[in-house]
């Protein structure tokens, strides 16, 4: 069996400025299965290329006003990526003719009169085209959506589905060039889950892991903003970025995190509070020149630090010297 007898029909854009050969071409090519649209000349020929974007097009060289080599030169112009294929029909057969019809953006040359058996060849052929193209871009839809998901999965963390320390890393420092550039406040907040080893040794390690995806949760439902983001850091310990927030509002939020965390209650049997809490520092700044993503956490990572010789279950900021259990000292003046 003939492949190419599958193929699907055409739409053919035919144009010719004859009426009685237009309609004879067009008849010809409905007699075996394909659909035609008709134009008497070059402007009416861009418009319903433009509007149709048929498959094909037929295209007379001699015309009054434009002839055919302007006709597509201007359609190759107008072409929104993609290909059309373009053959020229002329009884001129000179070979400066085929030259000047390839040169201005056609793909092949007949020299009427055409006989049906060559048209119908030149057809099939170009539809075995249109099929590899169509397959190709099939293809190519495949490879950037595989590459969309692999770029999204090589920015997650498989286990919470936060952004990775890889995607973080790139974010925070988008995030501080931003500020930088539009002087706004940036905080940025490491906290860890107090005495989760004892979590895992008292429960195992499925239900920490679900402890994990529970505290991931929650830490994204409080980044209500579209620029607020949560990471997974490592561990247990989990990032947030929060531009545009000063000194004020990022103890705030913290406030906000524990009290959600609190009427979560989730149970653990090990611990002081005897339900899941976090410990975490906080640093807010107008970034300069000098700040930098390493810079940030470090100082962060000392605000961890000092929340949890403090006793756990609290946020520190040095910038306010003060901590979540504290209250706010008399006249300070926020970020």
């Amino acid at each position: 069996m003939d492949a190419s007898a599958s193929l699907p029909p055409l739409r053919i854009l035919v144009v010719d400025d004859q009426a009685s050969t237009r309609g004879f071409l067009c008849r010809q090519l409905q007699a075996i299965g394909h659909h035609t649209l008709e134009a008497d000349g070059g402007d009416s020929a861009l418009a319903r290329f433009d509007g149709e974007r048929p498959d094909l097009v037929l295209l007379d060289v001699e015309m009054p006003g434009h002839d055919g080599y302007w006709v597509a030169s201007q359609m190759r112009a107008h072409e929104r990526g993609g290909w059309t294929p373009i053959i020229f029909l002329s009884s001129r057969d000179r070979d400066q003719d085929l030259w000047q019809g390839i040169e201005s953006g056609g793909d092949d040359y007949l020299v009427k009169p055409v006989s049906n058996t060559v048209l119908q060849a030149k057809l099939r052929a170009m539809q075995r085209l249109r099929r590899m193209q169509a397959r190709l871009q099939e293809v190519s839809d495949e490879l950037r959506n595989s590459n969309e998901r692999l770029e999204k999965l090589s920015g997650e963390d498989a286990l919470t589905r936060l952004m990775n320390r890889r995607a973080f890393d790139a974010r925070l420092a988008q995030e501080i060039a931003c500020a930088r550039r539009d002087q706004q406040p940036l905080t940025l907040v490491l906290c860890d889950i107090d005495h989760f080893k004892r979590y895992n040794d008292s429960y195992g390690h499925l239900e920490g892991d679900a402890c994990l995806r529970r505290v991931a949760q929650l830490l994204q439902q409080t980044c209500r903003r579209p620029r607020d983001c949560a990471a997974r850091y490592g561990g247990e310990e989990f990032a947030l970025i929060l531009p545009g927030t000063p000194r004020s509002g990022a103890m705030t939020f913290a406030r906000a995190v524990m009290r959600t965390l609190r009427n979560c209650d989730m149970r653990h049997p090990d611990s002081v509070e005897s339900y899941v809490t976090l410990s975490g520092g906080i640093t807010t700044c107008v970034p300069d020149a000098e700040t930098s993503v390493e810079g940030l956490l470090r100082r962060s990572d000392d605000a961890l630090y000092t929340a949890k010789s403090r006793g756990r279950n609290r946020f520190f900021s040095f910038e306010m010297q003060m901590d979540t259990v504290e209250q706010a000292p008399s006249g300070f003046a926020p970020l």
